[in-house]
This record gives structure tokens, C-alpha cells and sequence, in this order.
């Protein structure tokens, strides 16, 4: 792999403070958010976009989106395993999205023609969720993410599938969106994530994790609609926040996002161990996960 490594080549004095660390974690932070940090500038600069040889913005988006993340591959910045990933992340949200901006549901729409779209939804949108995955599986091999008293992998997993179907069915039966994170809070109340910035390694409760990311989507949503990429009905007469129950929405795509890329690792590992047995808190007894 090419990594900026020279970024992270600091003095050996400077390596050992808390500054050296904390400056290692916001490079390989920033260096995780490549894709989505790309994609979002590009949604943002093109909102006053005046179509280019018939070009449309979201035909431009999507071209533009397709190139950045061929050469993320092609340079090496991500794998081709970690490409596989993130296919699955498009896959699965383009499903969603089909669902969510059909006449019938209209949970929010995209105003403006394209040429490369599936019914409602501009090929585009698929790379937005494409971005989460892409950062969950570049963050776990940057930080070497390791874990102490993860559920089992059949709990975790069954909370995934029904996290995804909620996003379907709560449209015809009782949102089971709470209930769900209640489950998911109680299954991974006991679990830690172990990371590694340069030298030392840390580590914090994994509902933390979660709810942090949560927060910096749902932020970056706000300035997508502010760009007027999509909008949700309460917004077409005038831009105003994304509702904050949009929060638990990214929390348990959050959720769903991270078991998704334990369950992935733990087929290319082919591992039959249980993820894992290992006392919470006792870090030479961690799982990688994989």
C-alpha cells in the first residue's frame, strides 16, 4: 500500500507527546475520509453548476465520483479488497435509495435531470454511501483496529439485517429503529476498539465510535442539502436543518456499516474462531476482528 507515511515521519521526540500522537490521528483521519472528503468538495463546488455541453450536475457528480475512485485504486490508496467493500455499500444503498425516492414514498427526492440515473435516483447518490464504507474499511487498516468483548458474530450480524430491512419496512409497520439501537446498545455496551495512531495505542467504547461518525454524516448531510443535491419535503420551499431524528438513522447505518466489514473480514480470514472471548479491557488478548 501507498500511504503518506512521510506525513508521518516526526521527530522522535515530538512522536512520543500527546501532540505527535494526536497529529498522526488527524492525518490518518483525514487520510480515511479521502473519498468522502473528495466527493462532498465536489457536491459543494457544484452548486451553481451550468450544464457543460449538456452535461447535468449529477451526470458530472457521477463521472467525477467513478474517476476519483478508480484512482484511489489504481494509485493504490485503496485495495481492490477494500473496492469489493465498497461496491456492496453501493449496491446496497442504490437499493435504498430506489425505495426511499419512489412516487409512492418520497422520503426525498433529487430536483434536478440526469442522464445516468435508475428510476428517481442519480447514479451519483450510490457513492455517498459508497464514501462510509470506504472510510470503515480504510480507518480499520490505518489504525490496525482491534476489539475486546464483541458480541457474538450471529447477534451482530442479525441486528445488521434487521437495521436494513427497518429502513424499508418502518414505512409499512412500527418503526423498529429504537428497539433496535436499545440491541445494539446493549450488545456492544462491553466492547472496545483498540487503535493505533503511531505508537501508542488507545482505546474507547465502540457505541462512542459510532454515535461520533453518526454526528460528522449527519453534518455533512446538512451541507449536501444546503448544495441542493437532494432535498427532503420539509425543504422545498426554503433550505432548513435536516430533522435531528436523521441522527439515529446514520447511527444505525453506523452500526449496520461496521458489523457488515467484521462479517466481510471474517470470510476472507475463513476463520472458525468466535469473535471474541477475550476479557473486555485486557489489550494482549484482543481480536482483530478478522
Amino acid at each position: 500500500m501507498i500511504v503518506p507515511s512521510v506525513l508521518f515521519r516526526l521527530p522522535s521526540a515530538l512522536s512520543r507527546s500527546g501532540f505527535g500522537e494526536f497529529l498522526c490521528f488527524v492525518t490518518k483521519q483525514a487520510h480515511a475520509c479521502i473519498f468522502g472528503a473528495l466527493l462532498l468538495s465536489g457536491i459543494l463546488l457544484t452548486s451553481q453548476w451550468q450544464p457543460l455541453s449538456g452535461l447535468s450536475r449529477y451526470d458530472f457528480l457521477f463521472l467525477y465520483a467513478a474517476i476519483l475512485q478508480l484512482a484511489l485504486l489504481v494509485f493504490r490508496l485503496e485495495s481492490w479488497k477494500e473496492g469489493m467493500v465498497i461496491l456492496l455499500f453501493h449496491c446496497l444503498a442504490t437499493a435504498m435509495e430506489l425505495f426511499k425516492t419512489s412516487d409512492a414514498i418520497g422520503s426525498w427526492h433529487y430536483p434536478e435531470t440526469s442522464f445516468f440515473r435508475i428510476g428517481n435516483v442519480p447514479l451519483f447518490a450510490g457513492f455517498m454511501y459508497s464514501a462510509v464504507g470506504s472510510y470503515m474499511a480504510r480507518a480499520w487498516r490505518l489504525f490496525a483496529f482491534s476489539f475486546t468483548g464483541f458480541p457474538p458474530l450471529w447477534f451482530a450480524a442479525m441486528l445488521a439485517v434487521c437495521a436494513y430491512l427497518n429502513f424499508f419496512s418502518h414505512h409499512f409497520l412500527p418503526d423498529l429503529r429504537w428497539p433496535l439501537i436499545v440491541l445494539g446498545a446493549i450488545a456492544f455496551w462491553r466492547t472496545r476498539i483498540y487503535f493505533t495512531p503511531r505508537e501508542k495505542t488507545y482505546s474507547m467504547n465502540l457505541l462512542g465510535g459510532f454515535l461520533l461518525v453518526a454526528v460528522f454524516i449527519y453534518f455533512a448531510e446538512n451541507l449536501g442539502t444546503i448544495a441542493r443535491a437532494w432535498q427532503y419535503p420539509d425543504q422545498e420551499a426554503g433550505w432548513r436543518p435536516v430533522h435531528f431524528s436523521k441522527l439515529s438513522a446514520w447511527y444505525l447505518l453506523m452500526q449496520l456499516s461496521f458489523i457488515l466489514i467484521v462479517i466481510l473480514r471474517r470470510i476472507e480470514k475463513r476463520s472458525l474462531d468466535p469473535l471474541p472471548k477475550s476479557p473486555v479491557g485486557n489489550p494482549t488478548k484482543r481480536s482483530t476482528g478478522a
